[in-house]
């Protein structure tokens, strides 16, 4: 080993140390925005000690070089746009393309490796068996990410997409890919299983993802996040590279924590999630609004009233508010009612929005101070002391009925607004939410609706509430 080569040992070694503590950063909102530009750091030296390493070992040749700078910056060009112009709605969508590019890039290392070593039987199996389980992955993470992106873009139905025979070709794809990759393992120089393992990997990435339906898509995120970081290991066991082991083991063990973490806050199992048929969509009728049907509906300077004298207010945003893009309205209505005096804090689910995190990054992009974001675990004890539960936008996590057994959001945790004095819900109609069922909360006689669009909303309560004070 050179003197160089033992640089870039321990330039790898800080690098890794600097993603342990990067991650432990984002444990918390104060300090998420510093772990990840520590993380981003580290990386960004860990490359550039690769190429300085390469440089001084001159195994590439111009045309090898031309094809890293050009790729480097396309994708550089590409990440920074679509970081500075994709909307807070969209994240969802483009955490789902980024996993597909890091599951893909990662199989596409181990493809390459093995294609190189073709007509040779001398690969170790500490290179063949990672390289099989990376290429696996990678493809399933590649086409599953993509239609997770699909669904939550509108572009494929949010809808369970269930075909007749789906678990037989289901039963069908894992024996290909499992054949191919035992094969692959026996016989590292066979690019025919090789092909195997890679179509059957790829076709049952999109024959996963179909059957899992709107509801479940925090959950399918966090899991595909997992598979990335595994592939991106394995990639590193294929490829010897220490820096991306310990990153991606990183990512794939902190993901599927996240994902398990998920899956309990919706009293939902892993294998369930993954089986799917469970959530419609949020587009059809619910409980049918007018005379006799139990609503009770409020005007603009109702709602106003209540949250001009109230004493505490325990705001509860859902997707209808990142829809509507109404967190800068909402944050600017609370510090009228925090200059009136009024105590207003945020209950935050975690499965609120289309992804983990969802409801604090939002929330961050308006200012709202973190103190005043509480977890579910934390606020929900403060609801009986809430003079006013303002719900915008969120729907399956206020349904009371998943306390009671025998429907779809049985045993499901959720956020206690009924047990608040006044319950307000601003929702643009009466729909149903991802679940699929009527939400028990809109008919508690102590519940009022201000069917309205969150933004519009947000902005008309701001000018009542200002009215009343002055």
């Amino acid at each position: 080993m050179t003197d160089l080569e033992t640089v870039v040992g321990y330039v790898f070694l800080a690098a890794a140390a600097c993603f342990v503590l990067g991650l432990h950063l984002m444990n918390s909102p104060a300090t998420a925005r510093r772990g990840n530009l520590l993380s981003a750091s580290a990386m960004a030296v860990a490359v550039l000690a690769t190429v300085v390493l390469l440089i001084d070992r001159g195994t590439i040749t111009t045309t090898g070089w031309l094809v890293l700078f050009a790729g480097t910056a396309l994708g550089s060009t590409a990440g920074l746009y679509a970081a500075r112009t994709v909307q807070m709605t969209a994240m969802p969508q483009l955490v789902s393309l980024f996993n597909a590019v890091g599951g893909g890039a990662a199989a596409l290392l181990a493809v390459s490796h093995l294609v190189q070593s073709a007509g040779t039987t001398e690969l170790a199996a500490r290179v063949t068996v990672p390289g099989a389980v990376d290429v696996l992955i990678g493809a399933v993470t590649f086409t599953g990410s993509l239609v997770a992106a699909g669904k939550l873009q509108g572009v494929v139905p949010g809808r369970p997409i269930v075909f007749q025979g789906a678990r037989s070709a289901n039963v069908v794809l894992a024996l290909g890919f499992g054949t191919g990759a035992i094969w692959l393992v026996a016989d590292p120089g066979s690019l025919t299983a090789l092909l195997l393992l890679v179509t059957a990997a790829l076709v049952f990435g999109v024959t996963m993802v179909l059957p899992i339906g709107g509801a479940d898509m925090p959950v399918v995120i966090s899991l595909l996040n997992a598979f990335t970081g595994t592939a991106v290991a394995m990639a590193g066991f294929v490829l010897d590279e220490t820096a991306l082991i310990i990153a991606g083991a990183l990512v794939g063990a902190s993901g599927g924590i996240l994902t398990k973490l998920m899956a309990d806050a919706m009293n939902r199992s892993i294998p369930a999630i993954v089986i799917g048929g469970f959530g419609t969509g949020d587009n059809g009728p619910a409980i049918a609004a007018g005379p006799g049907a139990g609503v009770r509906e409020l005007s603009a300077d109702d709602v106003a009233i209540q949250l001009a004298y109230a004493h505490k207010v325990i705001v509860v945003p859902g997707y209808g508010l990142a829809a509507a893009q109404a967190q800068h309205e909402l944050a600017a209505l609370a510090q009228v009612l925090e200059d009136h005096g009024v105590d207003v804090s945020y209950a935050i689910h975690p499965v609120a929005g289309r992804m983990p995190g969802h409801m604090n990054v939002l929330l961050a992009e308006a200012n709202v101070p973190y103190p005043q974001l509480k977890e579910m675990d934390e606020i929900n004890p403060e609801f009986p002391q809430a003079d006013v539960a303002l719900v915008i936008g969120a729907n399956d996590v206020t349904n009371p009925a998943a306390r009671r057994p025998g429907n779809a959001i049985s045993g499901m945790p959720i956020l206690d607004v009924d047990r608040a004095k006044s319950v307000i819900v601003i929702k643009r109609s009466l729909g149903h939410g991802y679940a699929g069922i009527d939400n028990e909360l809109y008919t508690d006689p102590k519940t009022g609706m201000f069917l309205s669009d969150a933004r519009k909303a947000m902005t008309m309560l701001k000018g009542a509430v200002q009215a009343l004070v002055g």
